[in-house]
This record gives structure tokens, C-alpha cells and sequence, in this order.
């Protein structure tokens, strides 16, 4: 039984790691380095409790015992050439401010770029939050998580349910070995997998729910065979999240929730060829919908399938559905999206881009 067990009560419920600082005052008699971050940390748990996001007791107390800045050590700022790293020992105590700040700001941060590129980042905890309270769990579930970024979402989900029911997975071994280092700084040792995370990890299945943290063009079918039936998948696609639940190795449906979704792109075999956001020319497309998030969730869900000037038409006569109107279907055979109804009339394709 790993730490915090199957109850979830946790081992380490103070959450806070091991610091060779003492505790008080510096001599300056400002806080001390370890008292600002327990505070900043405590004040992020009181605002997203505020704000409705953490209304499962569970996970409230989740959050309150996993500290965000063990995960984020550093984070990038700013764009292109005016990137900035932001380390929470730097000597500089204003720039160690603002690190602090931004670790417990309700933001996504970008922990990991190559070439300019981001590919890993600690994800918005308001994000976070809503995405574990419908991930469902329940006491003695085995999950399995795609993307292990920081390692602080396995680190919820093992005080939540206990270590030896957590699997997170990445494709990119520096990402693992990090998560991995964080992970252990607060004394939880899930199995961080390397691999590539559209083939699942059947070492560890069967799985009672997989959660899914970077955007995917369509629905790796390993997935299912590696799932108990009833199982639970939530995973970001277009802009939104789809919650799937799996009635057997060929068949998995569901609909997407209401909150949008902003995420990695998914690398390895299931990634998709098509960028991330693309829909083609926006031709006869008024000015105003083409930055209109609803839309952009409609024009990306469609991508390569439907012509923005289609898409449109659909989402006037459709009278603007919403993000909940939309599902997926997932079978031996194939995939699609589809709104409102799984056997039409409205149905696309997914994963097959025509010219």
C-alpha cells in the first residue's frame, strides 16, 4: 500500500517538503522563504475553494497537502527571444518574489521549452481541480495519467487514492526523471513511466480511469483494451474536454463538459499531423466569431472535414450550440464527433483529414 493508502488520507498531510531553512523570521524580520511559500500556498487552496472549483472535500484536502512550488522549482516567462526563467532560488529577492507569485497564481506555466518550443508546463489549478472532481474517482480506482509534466497531478492523485494506484506516463525521459524528483521530495513514488503515452501502459492496466493532460486528435484505441468496463476517460480534444466512459476493448462514448481546455499537444504515435488550431482559411467568416471560443471549438473539431464557411453555416442553424451539445464515439471500426445525437445527422470523422 503506497503513501496515503487506499483512504487517501496521506502519509505527508502537511504537504510540506523537507527544507534545511528554519521556519520564523530572517534577519531582516521578514518571513522567512518557507513561511512565504506555506502561506502563498494556503492562499491558493482558500481562492480556488472560492471560487467552486474544489468542492470535494477530498480533493480540497489534496491540494491544502501538495505544496505547487515543489513542482515548479522554475518556470519561463514572456515570448520568443524575451523568454525569462524564473527560479525560486534565485539570489535575487525580487525575481524570487516574482517567482513565488507566479507559482501560486491560477495560471498554466511553461516548465519546459527545447528550441523555443514549449513541451511540458504545470497546468492552471483551477484546470487541475475541475478536471479531478470529474475524472470521478472512487476509493481503490487504479489510474492511469498520459503526460506526467511536473509530476504534481500524480501527486494529488496519490494522496488522494495511495501511490501504488497512480501511473503517469511520458514520452520524453528528462520530463519523467523530473516528475519523478519532485514526487519523491514528498515522499510519493507512483510508477513514472517512460513511453509513449498513446499505447497506454498495459503493465499496469487494467485501469478504472485514464486522465489525459495534453490535446489529442483522436482517441488512441489501446486505450480501451486497458480499461475495466465503466471505465472513465477524460481527455482534452479541440478545445474542450470528453469524457468517454468504456464499455468494452472496442466501444467507448460520452460528451464534452462545458470548460474549455488549453493543453500540450499529445506526442508520439496517436500525434496528430495536423497543427494544433488549424482550420483552415476563415473566408466569409465574420470578424467577431473568429476569435469566438465556442466556434474555435467547432472549427477545431472539424478541422480538414468541414469548411469554416460550413462550420459557420451548422452554427447558426444550430443556434450556437454548446461545448455539451458535442460527443465522441470511439469503436473498432473508427471514431467521430458528433452534436447532439451519435447516429446524426451532424457526424465527423475524427483522426481523417481530407485535402
Amino acid at each position: 500500500m503506497g503513501k496515503g493508502g487506499r483512504g487517501g488520507t496521506g502519509a505527508h498531510a502537511s504537504g510540506t517538503p523537507r527544507d534545511p531553512r528554519t521556519p520564523g523570521t530572517a534577519p531582516d524580520g521578514t518571513a522567512a522563504p518557507r513561511d512565504l511559500r506555506e502561506i502563498a500556498h494556503a492562499a491558493q487552496v482558500r481562492e480556488l475553494t472560492a471560487a467552486g472549483v474544489l468542492e470535494d472535500p477530498q480533493w480540497r484536502a489534496a491540494f491544502a497537502a501538495v505544496p505547487r512550488h515543489v513542482f515548479v522549482p522554475y518556470f519561463w516567462t514572456g515570448r520568443g527571444a524575451g523568454h525569462e526563467r524564473l527560479w525560486g532560488e534565485d539570489p535575487d529577492p525580487v525575481r524570487r518574489a516574482r517567482w513565488l507569485r507566479g507559482v501560486y497564481t491560477d495560471a498554466p506555466l511553461a516548465t519546459r521549452l527545447r528550441d523555443g518550443e514549449l513541451v511540458s508546463s504545470s497546468s492552471q489549478p483551477s484546470l487541475m481541480a475541475k478536471m479531478l472532481e470529474c475524472l470521478e474517482v472512487r476509493d481503490g480506482d487504479n489510474v492511469l495519467e498520459i503526460g506526467a509534466g511536473t509530476g504534481y497531478n500524480a501527486a494529488l492523485l496519490c494522496h488522494r487514492l495511495g501511490e501504488d494506484l497512480v501511473t503517469t506516463v511520458d514520452l520524453d525521459e528528462e520530463i519523467t526523471e523530473s516528475a519523478r524528483a519532485h514526487l519523491a521530495l514528498l515522499g510519493y513514488r507512483p510508477a513514472v513511466v517512460t513511453g509513449d503515452g498513446a499505447r497506454g501502459c498495459p503493465a499496469r492496466a487494467p485501469f478504472d480511469r485514464i486522465l489525459v493532460t495534453c490535446t489529442l486528435p483522436l482517441v488512441p484505441h489501446a486505450w480501451l483494451g486497458q480499461c475495466r468496463p465503466g471505465a472513465r476517460i477524460l481527455a482534452p480534444l479541440s478545445t474542450g474536454l470528453i469524457a468517454l466512459t468504456v464499455r468494452d476493448a472496442d466501444f467507448a462514448e460520452g460528451r464534452f463538459l462545458h470548460t474549455s481546455a488549453y493543453f500540450v499537444p499529445l506526442r508520439g504515435a496517436g500525434a496528430s499531423s495536423v497543427p494544433a488550431g488549424a482550420t483552415g482559411p476563415l473566408h466569409g467568416v465574420p470578424y467577431e466569431l473568429v476569435e469566438n471560443e465556442r466556434f474555435q471549438f467547432l472549427l477545431i473539431l472539424t478541422a480538414g472535414v468541414l469548411h469554416a464557411r460550413e462550420a459557420l453555416d451548422l452554427w447558426r442553424r444550430e443556434d450556437r450550440p454548446a461545448r455539451e451539445r458535442f460527443g465522441v464515439t470511439v469503436t473498432a471500426e473508427g471514431q467521430w464527433s458528433w452534436l447532439d445525437d451519435p447516429q446524426g445527422p451532424y457526424v465527423w470523422p475524427l483522426g481523417e483529414r481530407t485535402a
